[in-house]
C-alpha cells in the first residue's frame, strides 16, 4: 500500500515554490527555466509539470491565467511549508530543542557574524510565550 503523501514540501517541491516565492506567477516554462538557472538539475517541462500536478492536489500551488498564459501561484506561505520541516528536523535531531540547534549552528561555526546579530536583535525583542512563563 503506497504511503499517504507528505504534507510537507519534497526537494523539488520547495524548488518550484522558492522560484514562486521569490518571482511571484509564473508560467511552465519559466519555473523550469528558472530551476535550471537557479543551478538546480535541469528538468524537462513535463517533470515540472507532474510535480505541479502533485503540488496542486497538495494545495501548495494554484493555476490561474494571466493574459489569456496559465500561470502558477504559490497558496502556501514559506513559513507554513517550512513549519512542519523544520520540527521534524528539531524532533529527530536535536530532541525537539531549538536552543540545541542554534548551539549547534553557532558552535559549528555555520553563522556569520551578520547572522548572529540578526538573532541577537530577533531575540532581544521577542515577546515571551506563556509556556516561557515561570
Amino acid at each position: 500500500m503506497p504511503r499517504p503523501p507528505s504534507k510537507e514540501p519534497t526537494d523539488a517541491e520547495l524548488r518550484v515554490l522558492n522560484c514562486l516565492w521569490e518571482r511571484g506567477a509564473l508560467r511552465l516554462g519559466e519555473i523550469a527555466a528558472e530551476i535550471a538557472e537557479r543551478g538546480g538539475v535541469a528538468l524537462a517541462k513535463t517533470t515540472v509539470a507532474t510535480t505541479l500536478k502533485v503540488m496542486a492536489a497538495k494545495k501548495m500551488v494554484r493555476r490561474t491565467t494571466r493574459g489569456g498564459e496559465v500561470v502558477w501561484r504559490a497558496t502556501v506561505t514559506r513559513e507554513r511549508a517550512s513549519r512542519g520541516s523544520v520540527q521534524r528536523l528539531l524532533d529527530r535531531l536535536f530532541d525537539g530543542s531549538a536552543s540545541q540547534l542554534v548551539a549547534h549552528l553557532i558552535r559549528g561555526g555555520e553563522l556569520t557574524e551578520a547572522e548572529r546579530a540578526e538573532i541577537e536583535a530577533l531575540l532581544a525583542g521577542a515577546e515571551p510565550r506563556d509556556d516561557d512563563a515561570s
